[in-house]
């Protein structure tokens, strides 16, 4: 057999590496496509729920009509890509009708197509980058993961109970196999569902959720487990959000400030840091319910001197290590071997497992009971509770 040349290994190298470049442009333009069809029916169970309370379930609109019409807005709203994939994808006649149905109900597509087509893009781009990462959960982890992200209400309420459930959790497994962060599609998708379910509601004369505050919708994740944040949590003015998250700006906060500083001895510029990043307050607030819940907090600090990998990294994004950090050894569990392994602080993992729920305090309310192990009161199903109280 002959050995093959120099340049023939190069060429089939690289005629390989452009072959797995398409596949994963395939795959990635079609998990698009996925997630744009799961929050599309998202918007359609909310908008079917809200029709039926009100006894008025329109028809729909013509097949060939529908097309048309939605060929246009979406060629027009979407990125050139991702509207031409769902124009050559063999549901769209469906997805026509649907997109119809909404704007006849009175949902604004022109603002509305825009911010789905974002999340598909955050889609497109995350499958591209984790092409070589597989992981997949199976429905009854959807349900779970659904009530976790999303608030009680009705907009979990319509996608749980709709009838398209089911393939709505196979699309979701789908897309983490894909490498996608499932739980950051739903926590994208909430307020344009909620802003769905307003409109619906408004053109039947019914009474809609308001939209949560931006801070309240980022700032869900890791950190905030269990924690009941209020809906109009506002981090950009620092008093306020103290008292929305039931912290005193005095004893309690100097109290977490020294904890950290004494966690870092020898860093008190990082510790500086970490106060001053817009997050402290999130991280004050996860300190005082494990203390509350009579945790070691200054146990679990302790890990940030054993485990460095938050010095790693850009000066310029060594606040945001340290939040993810500090999230970490407070998350997870004391005298746990495997929990005091070195973990590598990843910044861009920090920002994809932010997740978006419904801020209802129940924090404020000092005496009320524990929710379920790692899941907040919010997150289960039940009425909301109120809002924080201030001090």
């Amino acid at each position: 057999m002959a050995t093959p040349m120099p340049e023939d290994q190069a060429g089939d190298a690289f005629a390989q590496a452009a072959g797995e470049a398409v596949k994963t442009y395939v795959m990635a333009r079609k998990a698009s496509v996925m997630a744009f069809r799961m929050v599309l029916a998202f918007a359609e169970a909310v908008r079917r729920q809200q029709q039926e309370r009100a006894e008025k379930e329109e028809a729909r609109a013509d097949v060939d009509e529908a097309m048309a019409e939605a060929s246009e807005a979406v060629k027009k709203l979407l990125p050139e890509d991702i509207s031409a994939a769902l124009l050559e994808d063999a549901e769209w006649p469906e997805i026509a009708q649907q997109l119809m149905a909404l704007k006849r109900a009175g949902v604004d597509l022109e603002t509305m197509l825009p911010r789905v087509g974002e999340i598909a893009v955050t889609v497109r781009d995350q499958v591209a980058a984790n092409a070589e990462r597989v992981a997949g959960e199976g429905t009854d982890e959807w349900v779970k993961a659904l009530r976790e992200t999303l608030p009680a209400g009705s907009v979990r309420e319509a996608i749980l109970t709709s009838p398209a459930w089911p393939e709505m959790a196979s699309t979701m497994t789908q897309l983490a196999e894909w490498g996608v962060n499932v739980r950051e599609v739903l926590a994208a998708a909430y307020n344009e569902m909620l802003a769905v379910g307003q409109a619906v509601a408004k053109g039947l004369g019914a009474a809609a959720e308001p939209a949560m505050s931006r801070d309240a919708q980022l700032s869900y994740g890791p950190l905030t487990t269990g924690l009941d944040l209020p809906r109009d949590l506002n981090l950009s003015d620092r008093e306020r959000a103290f008292k929305q998250l039931a912290i005193s700006p005095g004893k309690e906060n100097e109290r977490y400030i020294r904890w950290v500083r004494e966690a870092i001895p020898g860093h008190e510029r990082e510790a500086d840091l970490l106060v001053a990043s817009r997050k402290w307050p999130l991280v004050a607030a996860r300190m005082a319910q494990m203390e509350k819940d009579g945790m070691p907090v200054r146990e679990h600090l302790a890990r940030l001197a054993k485990d460095t990998s938050w010095q790693q990294g850009p000066a310029a994004q060594l606040g945001t290590r340290l939040v993810q950090a500090v999230g970490d050894a407070l998350g997870r569990p004391a005298g746990d071997a495997a929990a005091e392994s070195r973990v590598r602080v990843n910044t861009t993992a920090a920002r994809a497992t932010s997740t978006s729920m419904d801020p209802t305090k129940a924090q404020a309310a000092k005496g009320t009971a524990p929710a379920e192990a790692g899941v907040a009161a919010h997150r289960q199903s039940g009425p909301a509770q109120k809002s924080g109280k201030t001090k």
